[in-house]
């Protein structure tokens, strides 16, 4: 068993190009076995890049990253975490409880209808839809789907690529208190987001992630005090105005 002190995520010096653009430079980061995390940054700053290269899906150019101490490029190393990408889709053709189903086989855990019942009430979605075909499902049910086979799959590690994409506020209050009862349980929780409140909420740390570097990397109250801004939103966005930032800072 690992000790609890082992890292969940590490990355060193991790570089990817797509022909000359830099996608990600030089990317030191670790992320704390049982904290929650959140990787913030505008449109194309890399957060999904570095969740691909991560999940093996994009082989970075250079450095290393290792999940729970084994590298990433190693199938074992994906058996410690559950993800959802941002542009999820379930197959069209199975219903609800078909594909909560299948990714249960697929995440190697016991199946019970009671508790995928259970999962999807607790994310404001009917458990009639397990019964429906995932083709007549709006997103934002689609999304709730995808969310609850991540939160069933039993991992000690959740990769979520904007996990409150296409949620109504009620279902993304639902998530928020179904991810803070998994960070209680001692899971840990990586994910991107937009939503810089909920990062403010919910997160021990975050990093903030601008044209493929690493700008700040601490808790919300350190970077707003690092801005002296009010709110998490102007310190983020005085954060990525600073043209001469430190490649990292820690907190």
């Amino acid at each position: 068993m690992l000790p609890v002190s082992a890292p969940a995520l590490t990355c060193e010096a991790v570089s990817k190009r797509f022909g000359a653009a830099h996608a990600l430079d030089a990317i030191d980061l670790q992320v704390r076995s049982g904290e929650c995390f959140g990787l913030v940054g505008m449109n194309g700053a890399g957060k999904t890049t570095l969740i691909r290269c991560l999940l093996d899906a994009n082989r970075a150019d250079a450095g290393s990253i290792t999940i729970f101490g084994t590298d990433s490029r190693q199938t074992a190393a994906r058996s410690q975490l559950a993800f959802l990408p941002e542009r999820f889709s379930a197959p069209y053709y199975a219903t609800g409880a078909d594909f909560l189903r299948l990714m249960a086989h697929l995440y190697r855990h016991p199946w019970s209808a009671a508790e995928a019942s259970h999962q999807v009430s607790l994310l404001d979605l009917d458990p009639a839809v397990l019964g429906r075909p995932v083709r007549g499902l709006s997103k934002g049910m689609t999304q709730k789907l995808g969310l609850a086979a991540c939160l069933l799959a039993g991992r000690p590690l959740l990769v979520l690529d904007e996990p409150t994409s296409g949620l109504d506020p009620a279902a993304r209050a639902r998530l928020k208190a179904a991810l803070r009862e998994r960070h209680r349980g001692g899971s840990t929780v990586f994910f991107t987001s937009h939503a810089l409140a909920d990062v403010d909420e919910m997160c021990d740390r975050l990093a903030v992630l601008h044209q493929g570097r690493l700008r700040f990397v601490g808790t919300p109250a350190q970077l707003r005090e690092c801005h002296a801004a009010p709110t998490l939103e102007q310190a983020f966005l005085d954060c990525i105005a600073v043209a001469a930032a430190p490649g990292l800072a820690t907190g």
